[in-house]
């Protein structure tokens, strides 16, 4: 009962924080110059009144700002995020389009993070002070501090362009037709096609971009794993622990790793929902359908419906995070208790 009771809760704040966030998001975006108008009509419409006039009236432009609110809440209440004025879509078909890309890539890049993070950070931390911790130190160090962007082009250019070793851009190499889309993600929809080869090589696709963005959550998790690790062998009960002889293996993986992963879980969970969030700059140049290419163009174009609908897909995203989080809380540590 209790459990449901803080289920029931949680999904209450939810829908609280989601009308909070669409109403945040479509004033701040109301604030913005400009209509989307001039970005998406030609310079010869936009001489024609009469045609300025039609598309204003088509999206609701025309309306006073409270009227296109009330609208955009009562379609988003039936679940209709409205149609893209650059696309002229669907915005939920849209997202269901670009948001698959983002999952496989963020999937990727967050195993990648959390399995070398949590080992580096083991590693720092039985190893304190060592050449290893300060090696460790300084990588988790370079991915938190070197940009994204930069990281980007770097290794496009020695392991793609130079060796040769990984491929470039893109998906899926050209001699590849997409599979038929069952999951959007072309890995697994590969090997439901049967294609090996394909999938192979959708997997090889996503070696560096998922590197790329897996460096800077991978540095904030060895960090927060070494330091947390630190802090719980210093504790009384380790100490005892150690003192009636048992090994720093099973010291470490049955007494102490359990409670230094309660924070290291919280630093995953906000990566995860950074990374599905899309990251603009590594999508494009990767050339990586995802959501964070798709909130750019809906940017440049000031297609604010879609602004909007990326930005309650982010928020989303973050808020059912935190809710697992809360709950695996409680499964690391039978302490912790959710209220």
């Amino acid at each position: 009962m209790d459990t449901l009771k803080f289920v029931a809760k949680r999904l209450l704040y939810l829908i609280v924080m989601l009308l909070g966030v669409a109403t945040l998001v479509f004033f701040i975006t109301k604030a913005l110059p400009g209509d989307g108008t001039a970005a998406n009509l030609s310079q010869r419409a936009l001489s024609d009144p009469e045609v300025v006039a039609a598309y204003k009236a088509k999206h609701g432009l025309d309306k006073p700002i409270i009227v296109q609110y009330f609208l955009y809440i009562k379609h988003l209440l039936c679940l209709d995020l409205g149609t893209s004025i650059r696309t002229n879509t669907p915005i939920l078909g849209e997202l269901a389009r670009c948001f698959p890309a983002t999952i496989e890539l963020a999937c990727f890049a967050i195993v990648i993070a959390t399995v070398f993070g949590i080992l580096f950070g083991i590693i720092s931390a039985i190893r304190r002070n060592s050449i290893a911790d300060q090696a460790v130190r300084a990588i988790s160090v370079t991915g938190v501090s070197i940009p994204s962007f930069w990281l980007a082009l770097l290794v496009l250019f020695i392991f793609y362009y130079k060796l040769g070793i990984f491929p470039g851009p893109g998906r899926l190499s050209v001699i590849f037709s997409p599979p038929p889309t069952i999951t959007g993600m072309y890995v697994i929809d590969s090997l439901l096609e049967g294609n090996i080869a394909k999938a192979w090589d959708a997997f090889k696709h996503l070696i560096l971009p998922g590197t790329v963005l897996a460096a800077f959550t991978m540095g904030l998790i060895t960090r927060t794993t070494r330091s947390n690790l630190l802090d719980v062998m210093s504790t009384d009960y380790i100490r005892t622990a150690k003192a009636k002889g048992l090994g720093q293996k099973m010291l470490i993986i049955k007494h102490a790793l359990g409670n230094a992963l309660i924070p290291v879980l919280t630093v995953v969970g906000l990566g995860f929902g950074n990374l599905l969030g899309g990251m603009v700059l590594v999508e494009t140049i990767f050339n990586w359908p995802g959501v964070g290419q798709f909130a750019y163009q809906s940017v440049m174009s000031a297609d604010f419906p879609a602004i909007i609908g990326v930005s309650l897909l982010v928020a989303l995203n973050y808020m059912i995070i935190n809710t697992v989080i809360d709950i695996l809380y409680g499964v690391i540590d039978p302490r912790v208790r959710c209220n």
